[in-house]
């Protein structure tokens, strides 16, 4: 078995600040014995503007953000999920939204760019999001080999697709890694019961950092970062503020209940 944590933050416009709350958390969490750690989407940086993410993006390969996740694998030897950070798109007026993995000797062994943009009027608020507006959408699901499982990587929105998450188990998914930023409203709804339906339909871990709490653009983001076992039991919620969860992976578990609940075998639609 191997402990994983996913690391709650209420990040602000100042990048620096941000990268010192991360690193802190990071630190605890593998002082904690996690090997595996994910980090919220946008954990660098809530601009209080969208476009804000612009002026931050990084060339992918080399930027003081990218530095810093592999720096804090390597000091910490753990493996990161690096949240999302902008890097440079097609589009020079956009960034992608990229999630960076890193193993624990610091080399970086994959990348994800979010897929679905979040491109919504929340429902009783008078909050609009226009990811679209600064952000290009990947077009590639992610699954890797880690010492921990096939690590899949999701982003926030890509929550609420499931043909995605099917996807995904088509290439062996066994852990699913999920930053996000899920607003209070929705999240209230909607967070827990999304995370539990990823896990229970795909008979898979979920790890889901999120951001949690009051942002300087008026921003408030639901929290209750937790970690979901393939039964869809929540083995551990941070519910506000700064903070992590951490629970054991434990791929003998996902395989018994795999084999004595053998869903997964049982599709009838597999394209």
């Amino acid at each position: 078995m191997n402990r994983c944590a996913a690391i709650q933050m209420a990040s602000s416009p100042n990048v620096s600040a941000n990268l010192l709350v991360a690193e802190k958390l990071i630190a605890e969490a593998a002082t904690a014995g996690s090997k595996l750690v994910a980090l919220p989407e946008n954990f660098a940086l809530m601009g209080e503007h969208e476009l804000d993410k612009i002026k931050i993006r990084e060339v992918d390969g080399s930027g003081p953000i990218q530095d810093f996740l592999a720096t804090v694998a390597k000091k910490y030897s753990v493996w990161v999920v690096g949240g999302t950070i902008p890097i440079v798109g097609n589009d020079s007026n956009k960034v992608r939204a990229a999630c960076l993995v890193y193993n624990d000797k610091g080399e970086r062994v994959a990348r994800y760019d979010k897929m679905h943009l979040f491109d919504v009027n929340v429902p009783g608020t008078s909050e609009v999001y226009r990811e679209s507006d600064s952000i290009e959408a990947g077009a590639e699901p992610l699954v890797i080999d880690t010492p921990f499982g096939k690590l899949g990587i999701a982003v926030c929105y890509d929550l609420r697709f499931p043909e995605f998450f099917r996807k995904m188990s088509m290439m062996g998914v066994e852990i699913v890694a999920i930053p996000s930023a899920f607003t209070a409203e929705t999240g209230a709804v909607h967070w827990e019961l999304l995370l539990r339906a990823r896990a229970v339909e795909n008979l898979c871990y979920v790890i889901a950092p999120n951001q949690g709490g009051f942002h300087v653009n008026g921003r408030k983001t639901f929290g209750h970062s937790m970690i979901v076992d393939p039964w869809g039991v929540v083995l551990d919620c941070y519910k506000t503020g700064g903070g992590f969860v951490s629970a054991e992976i434990n791929l003998d578990r996902l395989e018994k209940v795999r084999g004595a609940f053998p869903a997964l075998n049982h599709r009838r639609f597999c394209e």
